[in-house]
């Protein structure tokens, strides 16, 4: 039987609560020649039709289950973004078995407590780098799993030093799914049939920036609501038109977030939007510069490296060419600025300007950082700075910043067409009525919604402190209203700093103004119960090595350029341009540079590369107490 008389088969026979399985499956029966994923495989782009990915899922899922694979069952995957990452959740759902996905940058302790805490039975580790995370401890410190899927052999195919008999080669495991499906045809559909709302479909683990992480358990109907904002809220695009296959979309986050999640695997099984895989997260621009999506979302650290580059190329730039992009950035800080102060929208002067400017410079401009196509823009995960927003704002690319957390399924506010307030995380959803508070004691905000996940996986204890007695799900974040419709996100209650003095500054804000600089790449304000605010600051490396070569200073390291006087002037520069920002008690009285470029394996951040605040301050306890 091939895979359409399958699909048919299958859509036809009964069908469970929706999931992104039996999504993908009505994608192969009603487009099956569409184009739904590519991946660049030695300098060529490949491309997969939907009736392509659905059979090798079909093909995954029977050999999940030839492996023993039961409803409930946890199936893990370290990977970077790959066409078999996404082809193992499908399979997995398509299972009723419950995906886990762990970050590329997991060390070996990380990995063990993931795979342990969720009780993994299968894992996938992409390459040996991964699976040397499981092998290389003793089989008895992983007693739930049964199987390790690879599919790059270098290294680990046919070497004496992989002889494990829980590894299996992704083209076998193929093969046994095939072998499966031909005895046993409908398994994976009566799985599918059975599928109910409130199966767990994938246990999201959060970054752990304050303890061990914990597994936050998403169900089929959380999804479902998700999907639906995603669909149905046309305002989030200057056209109006909803997401579609007509769509192409750069998948370069990792999986395991719920952001990425949100982005790549929902949308293309609810929308159809086709997913270009990145090459490597370092090829991200490249890659951009390639595919030109349509749709883009961008944690704010990639918004300000783009940011950065335009700046750097500027100055890199002929003398003439140099004049000529200073006069249109400027042109564009005004575009941003009138755009900024009209909730996003275009006066008539403006609209001529851009009309003008875009023609000479900015068309070409987002031509070079991949953009140029792009009709929806996002951004999240963590706080962006105003003027980055502004920026894009100017040479016409609108940048929709929106909030949530894994635990409620990402979907909390967002910044909608023709109502955007820069500083803000936009409005509750359409879908959410009064799904959202902000806590009128504590300032937190707080959601209420079928977004909301069902607790964390075998931690009723931490569940029960994340609800308040009615029900509601707590953030962690203090909020509060803008207008009486916008929320504006004051900081993390926990990040907050209390000065000697009583004074309550929100450090993030700081951070942020900082980070705008080209020079600085992180940035951590500290003071809490102190006299004054002081920082630790990391440079861009390739930004300020840039600088020095030019200035014809000569360094060798990271930590040498670091220690350079003129790079401690450079630094010191833009701390007093972020100063000037700020109110006299909110000013960075003193920094220190980080001697090393931060790491998630040196415990300094995490996979989602966030500060772990309290690490730092040990960490790099001498240089933060030279400042008192």
């Amino acid at each position: 039987m091939t895979v359409l008389e399958t699909a048919n088969t299958t859509a036809g026979s009964g069908a469970g609560y929706p999931t992104v399985a039996s999504r993908a499956r009505e994608w192969a029966v009603k487009a099956p020649d569409q184009l739904a994923m590519r991946e660049k495989d030695f300098g060529i782009w490949h491309e997969f039709t939907w009736a392509q990915v659905w059979d090798t899922v079909l093909d995954a899922a029977h050999a999940l289950q030839d492996l023993g694979l039961e409803v409930g069952d946890r199936m893990s995957i370290h990977a970077e973004d790959r066409l078999e990452w996404i082809i193992l959740d499908l399979a997995t759902v398509a299972n009723r078995g419950i995906t886990v996905g762990l970050y590329p940058t997991n060390p070996h302790a990380e990995v063990e407590y993931t795979l342990n805490d969720c009780g993994s039975k299968i894992h996938f580790a992409e390459d040996q780098e991964q699976i040397d995370k499981v092998l290389d401890l003793p089989r008895e410190r992983f007693p739930s799993v049964e199987k390790i899927i690879y599919v790059e052999p270098r290294g680990v195919r046919g070497d004496a030093g992989y002889q494990d008999d829980r590894l299996l080669y992704w083209d076998d495991f193929i093969a046994l799914g095939q072998q499966h499906r031909a005895a046993n045809g409908s398994a994976v559909d009566e799985r599918m049939q059975a599928a109910e709302a409130d199966d767990v479909m994938t246990l999201v683990y959060t970054s752990g920036t304050t303890g061990p992480p914990k597994g936050a358990m998403i169900t089929n109907a959380n999804v479902e609501f998700a999907i639906d904002v995603i669909v149905n809220t046309p305002q989030r695009t200057p056209d109006g038109k909803r997401p579609g296959p007509h769509d192409h979309a750069v998948t370069y986050l990792p999986l395991c977030h719920v952001a990425e999640r949100v982005f790549s695997t929902w949308s293309l099984v609810s929308a159809g939007v086709v997913l270009n895989f990145a090459e490597a997260p370092e090829a991200v621009f490249a890659n951009l510069r390639e595919v030109q999506p349509t749709l883009f979302f961008a944690v704010p650290r990639i918004w300000e490296k783009l940011h950065a580059g335009v700046i750097i190329r500027g100055s890199d730039s002929s003398r003439f060419k140099k004049l000529i992009l200073s006069r249109s950035l400027k042109v564009a800080d005004w575009i941003g600025e009138s755009r900024v102060a009209n909730n996003g929208n275009w006066t008539p002067a403006t609209r001529v300007a851009y009309t003008i400017f875009n023609f000479l410079v900015f068309r070409a401009l987002k031509e070079r950082l991949g953009l140029r196509r792009v009709r929806y823009a996002g951004t999240g995960a963590a706080p962006i700075a105003p003027e980055v927003i502004q920026f894009f704002m100017g040479i016409g690319l609108d940048i929709y910043e929106l909030y949530g957390m894994t635990e409620n399924s990402a979907i909390a506010t967002a910044n909608l067409q023709g109502r955007v307030k820069v500083g803000t995380v936009g409005e509750p959803y359409p879908q959410m009525k009064d799904g959202l508070r902000i806590d009128e004691t504590t300032g937190e905000i707080q959601t209420k919604h079928a977004g909301v996940f069902a607790g964390y996986w075998g931690k009723p204890e931490k569940t029960a402190e994340t609800f308040t007695a009615d029900g509601w799900l707590m953030t962690g974040d203090v909020g509060e209203w803008v207008d009486g419709t916008h929320i504006r996100i004051v900081d993390r209650i926990k990040h907050i700093i209390i000065t000697a003095g009583g004074k309550n500054i929100s450090p993030s804000e700081i951070e942020n103004t900082l980070k705008v600089s080209p020079f600085i790449n992180e940035a951590m304000v500290i003071g809490d119960r102190r006299k004054y605010l002081t920082a630790l600051i990391g440079i861009e490396l390739d930004t300020v090595g840039n600088w020095a070569l030019k200035k014809n200073i000569p360094y060798t390291t990271y930590r040498d350029l670091s220690e350079k006087p003129e790079v401690l002037e450079l630094i010191q520069k833009e701390v007093d341009r972020t100063n000037e920002k700020f109110a006299r008690v909110e000013g960075i009285k003193k920094f220190r540079l980080l001697p090393k470029e931060l790491d998630h394996e040196d415990g300094e951040m995490t996979a989602t590369m966030k500060l772990k605040r309290s690490s730092m301050e040990d960490l790099f306890s001498e240089l933060v107490e030279s400042m008192y």
